[in-house]
This record gives C-alpha cells, sequence and structure tokens, in this order.
C-alpha cells in the first residue's frame, strides 16, 4: 500500500503519517488476499513480456516485505529458467527490507542468475540507481554482497548477517515539509551469487553504470489515494515509463472502492470516499507529464471487466453467517475493520470518537452478514512503450 498521510500535528511535533502503524500493515497482509491477488495480475502480464540480452530487467517501485516480488521472481523463473533476471526494487523502510531479504535465499537457489538490488533512492533517481543531485551522488553508498555456498541455507545465514549493513544504509528522518520519511545517507545495494558473478557481468549495476531500461515495472499502491492525478503522474508515473525499454511494460495498481469495505467506512463517515482519482485520470494526467514523449507510449484504458479485480480477506466457510442473531467473532471484526480502515486511509486521529462508541463493530458485522465476507476492489492499468 502507500506509505505516507499526512495531518497537520496538534502540538507542533512531526505530523502524523497513518502507513508508519505496523500493526495496522502487518494485521492488514496477514488477514487479506491481496498480495496473491496482485501477483496473479503481475504473472498475467509477465506472459507479454519480452526480454532482451543480457537479462530479464524488472523493477519494484514499492517492495514493502517482498511478498508480491518474491512471487514475481518465482514466477519469472517458470517462464524465463535459463534468463538471468535482474530485479531493482524501491523501499526506504529498514523493517520492510529486512522482511524481504528474508524470502530471497531460496530465489537465489533455484535461479542462481538473479541480481537482487534494493535502494532507498526517491522514484527520479531510483530506476536509474544514480542521483542527479551531483553533491549527493557522491554520498552514495554503495553496498555490494557476494552470496557464497551453493544452498538456500547458506544464503540465508548471509543475508541474516546484513543487519549492520542495512542500519547504516536505511536510517531515516521525517521531512519537515511532509513528515514522510527520508534518507540519510542515498543507498543501493547489490546482491548475487559469487559463483555467478562472470555470467552476471554485464547484469551487475556499478556505480556510475546504471541498469539498462527495463522489461518490466510494478507500481503497486505506491501513493496515497487522496493524492492529485498530477503529482502522482509526476512524482511516480512520469519516472518509472520513462526507464521502460521498447517493448516495456508498466503495470499500474490502486484501490478502487466500491466495495464492502468502503461501505462500512462510510456508515460510520458518510461521504467519505478516498479514491476520486481513477485510472482514466492517472493516465491523462501522465499523458500531459510525459508531452512530446506521449507518443512514444501506449497510454489507453481497458474497461472495467479487464482492469478491475478483487481480493478478499481471509474466513472461514462456516464463520460469517447472513442471520442478523448469528454473532461473528470478536477477532474477526477487528480484523475487518482494521483492514477497511487501512485500505481507505482512515488517520489515528478520527478513530478515537468512534472506537470509544463501540458503532463500529456492529456497523462492521451488519456489512459482513450483508455481503457474506468482506472484500475489496482494485483497478490496474498498463503503460506500454512503444
Amino acid at each position: 500500500m502507500a506509505k505516507s498521510k499526512k495531518v497537520p500535528a496538534q502540538d507542533g511535533s512531526q505530523p502524523f503519517r497513518f502507513y508508519d502503524n505496523r500493526q495496522k500493515y502487518l494485521a492488514f497482509v496477514n488477514t487479506c488476499n491481496e498480495k496473491s491477488a496482485v501477483a496473479r495480475r503481475v504473472a498475467a502480464e509477465l506472459l507479454h513480456v519480452k526480454p532482451r540480452p543480457p537479462a530479464l530487467r524488472i523493477f519494484d517501485a514499492g517492495m514493502g516485505d517482498a511478498t508480491v516480488l518474491s512471487k514475481i521472481m518465482r514466477h519469472a523463473h517458470s517462464v524465463f529458467p535459463t534468463v538471468p533476471l535482474l530485479a531493482v526494487a524501491k523501499e526506504i523502510s529498514l523493517e520492510d527490507v529486512r522482511l524481504g531479504l528474508e524470502k530471497m535465499p531460496d530465489r537465489f537457489c533455484e535461479h542462481p542468475a538473479t541480481v537482487l538490488v534494493i535502494t532507498n533512492l526517491n522514484y527520479a533517481d531510483a530506476p536509474r540507481l544514480m542521483l542527479r543531485d551531483r553533491q549527493m551522488a557522491a554520498a552514495l553508498n554503495w553496498q555490494e554482497v557476494k552470496l557464497l555456498g551453493n544452498s538456500s541455507h547458506d544464503y540465508e545465514e548471509q543475508i541474516e548477517d546484513l543487519s549492520s549493513t542495512l542500519a547504516y544504509g536505511w536510517q531515516t528522518a521525517p521531512s519537515p515539509k511532509t513528515g514522510n520519511p527520508t534518507y540519510k545517507r542515498p543507498t543501493v545495494l547489490v546482491v548475487y551469487r559469487d559463483d555467478h558473478k562472470f555470467l552476471l557481468d554485464g547484469v551487475i549495476p556499478q556505480p556510475g553504470r546504471p541498469p539498462e531500461n527495463y522489461d518490466f515495472a510494478l507500481a503497486s499502491q505506491p501513493w496515497r489515494a487522496r493524492m492529485s492525478a498530477e503529482f502522482k503522474a509526476s512524482k511516480v508515473l512520469a519516472p518509472v515509463a520513462r526507464s521502460l525499454a521498447p517493448g516495456g511494460r508498466l503495470l499500474a495498481i490502486q484501490s478502487a472502492g466500491k466495495d464492502p469495505a468502503l461501505e462500512i467506512v462510510q456508515k460510520v463517515w458518510p461521504g467519505e470516499n478516498p479514491f476520486q482519482v481513477d485510472r482514466h485520470a492517472l493516465l491523462a494526467a501522465l499523458k500531459k507529464e510525459l508531452g512530446r514523449e506521449a507518443r512514444d507510449y501506449h497510454l489507453a484504458a481497458q474497461p472495467d471487466s479487464k482492469s478491475l479485480f478483487r481480493y478478499q480477506m481471509h474466513t472461514l466457510p462456516s464463520e460469517i453467517s447472513d442471520r442478523v442473531s448469528d454473532r461473528i467473532g470478536t477477532s474477526t471484526l477487528f480484523a475487518a475493520w482494521n483492514a477497511a480502515i487501512y485500505v481507505n486511509q482512515i488517520e489515528d486521529e478520527r478513530l478515537e470518537p468512534v472506537i470509544n462508541s463501540g458503532e463500529y463493530l456492529k456497523v462492521t458485522q451488519s456489512v459482513l452478514q450483508k455481503h457474506g465476507g468482506l472484500w475489496f476492489n482494485d483497478e490496474a492499468f498498463v503503460v506500454t512503450r512503444r
């Protein structure tokens, strides 16, 4: 999901950021199957990708805990088992980088010709792994890890030993203007198997030698829903689109609303609708941002039947009944409420009076009984470089 939500601070301190709440995030990802649904959508898109030597190049514009990225890498191996893979991922959260690396030992074992790159650079710099600011570029913290051995256990132990390296490279400080985390030092971490260094010589990025443009890029929930289309296009979509190789594909995914989760939120806060910038507005803003370059891209939106897809909260088949007299377990109600306010990006300061009243649990139960569970809508669109 998007990483930031800013509201004015009440005491002169830093603004509160909704998605800094790890408990809400972890509760959401462990009770809902959005990551799997996104990975399936990506898998369908990879069938249209035609990599060019020397490698299949993938860019993830928001790695998170790498659940989706690791699934993409598995699918890439099944489709291109002998093609070297370069996976570049942007992530500013130290905790997510740690969680993401934990998922990678088996990737290096099954697909030894893999180069994994993680960076905390912003969207304008991350695809090229280079800073535009020359003074900042001199301070770039470039870290290279050569994995030894030939088993996932070997790689796991070496990755676990990177704690101090990660702590140094992924220190952050809140921006005084927005409250968003900013890196203290720009960092690029490059990981590959040492016994494949010779084979991967033309694939491994080097300082001053950025990777070639990408065959596929994913931008899944990389922004706050309430941001303007112009902001999303200029800060995220345009830089990633410009990093595509000829024939390269950018898959963008965002929440779409019009689902039971939004229904819960609107019963508590009538008229609430954070999803006002749809794919049509985003593509129009991207076309304007690209200017003359737009002629080099295919920017048409697909109909709802091909763009919308659904994911859901996990519940036991017998856990939810449509009978009002049957009570749903409190833990399920709490999980559903957390997922609804997480996806709809409701700030903590708005939650306190609602939670104190206890009415939110009754609302959540009524919506779950009405729909037989809780599900969510995402929408996707593809930008292709001609």
